[in-house]
């Protein structure tokens, strides 16, 4: 038993502790060394994200409430994100740092950690696809939590932003998932700001210019009320006669709204016009449908004859028969 004999030797611990007490003479103050740089590297990360936060915010006092809210949302997306990667970078060099001051031959891991990583990269081409994607997403801030976007066709509300996917939830309370990569198409109508569109039909004999006099009056009221006026940008603009319809003279205009506030805007707005059309008796033709009934032909004599269920021949005889008795 050779261990067991080095183990219970006399010379053995005092050997190892000779030998511990070199390493941390010679390496100890390297190893402090380098663990004190990576603080001070993480006090710095902190530092320059916390700059760029505040240089954020400070761009955003000069806007509303919402606008500091999404510049917020904005900086602490990104924001966490540099900080998580700095994190696991500085970590990564500081574990090789003490590695190689423990005596450890990293350049295996090295290469072992390159080829793992290639091995990755090539069966997880999709993934990384989508890392890049959304981080891009987020930095020329495409779309932020709250916005209402439509995504390769689908409409709904955006519920979170990450590096690999987008969740939107559509009115149906329907969740749907989008990876990154994958979004070809993308529509954000929450941007800044939103706006409401009008295609008012009213009927050919209506003067035009009182139509859209009635239109201004309905959204200046609109303009004035406590209830909607935080969430209208812009008096009503109109844009004057869009088309002549079969039926009707269509009259275009458009309400510029703080975002996501469009669709209760023109509900309102909606309401109120069709309540200023009736008083002034203003006219919004209806589609007209002309439906033809068919009229019942009436049966012939053979037909008669066959309901009865008698030949032509006996039938005509009898007839005859009663008329000349009577």
């Amino acid at each position: 038993m050779p261990q067991l004999d080095s183990w219970l030797d006399i010379t053995f611990w005092p050997d190892v502790l000779r030998r511990t007490v070199a390493w941390a003479i010679h390496a100890l103050p390297a190893v402090l060394l380098i663990v004190v740089l990576a603080l001070v590297l993480l006090k710095v990360l902190h530092f320059l994200c916390r700059r760029v936060e505040v240089s954020l915010m400070r761009r955003g006092r000069s806007g509303d409430v919402k606008t500091v809210r999404e510049i917020e949302k904005r900086s602490d997306t990104l924001l966490g994100i540099f900080r998580t990667t700095g994190k696991v970078v500085i970590w990564i060099v500081v574990a090789m740092l003490l590695l190689v001051q423990l005596g450890v031959d990293i350049a295996p891991l090295i290469a072992g950690a390159g080829i793992a990583g290639l091995a990755i990269a090539l069966g997880a081409q999709e993934l990384v696809r989508d890392v890049i994607s959304g981080f891009f997403l987020l930095l020329e801030n495409h779309l932020r939590v709250g916005d209402v976007v439509v995504v390769n066709g689908t409409g709904g509300l955006v519920e979170q932003v990450g590096l690999r996917t987008v969740t939107l939830r559509d009115e149906s309370g329907v969740v749907h998932v989008f990876q990154n990569g994958k979004i070809n198409a993308l529509s954000n109508m929450t941007r800044e700001w939103s706006a409401v569109m009008f295609n008012v039909a009213v009927a050919y004999t209506e003067d035009v210019d009182r139509v859209m006099r009635v239109m201004r009056e309905v959204a200046h009221e609109l303009h004035e009320d406590r209830r909607y006026k935080a969430s209208l940008l812009e008096p009503l603009e109109l844009f004057g006669v869009e088309s002549f319809d079969e039926q009707a003279v269509v009259v275009r205009a458009r309400i510029k709204t703080q975002p996501a506030e469009q669709w209760q805007v023109g509900r309102e707005y909606r309401r109120r016009l069709k309540k200023a059309f009736d008083a002034h008796g203003i006219e919004m033709p209806l589609a007209h449908r002309t439906v033809h009934a068919a009229q019942a032909k009436p049966p012939s004599r053979a037909d008669a004859r066959a309901a009865n269920g008698a030949p032509d021949g006996a039938s005509g005889a009898r007839f005859e028969g009663a008329g000349a008795q009577g």
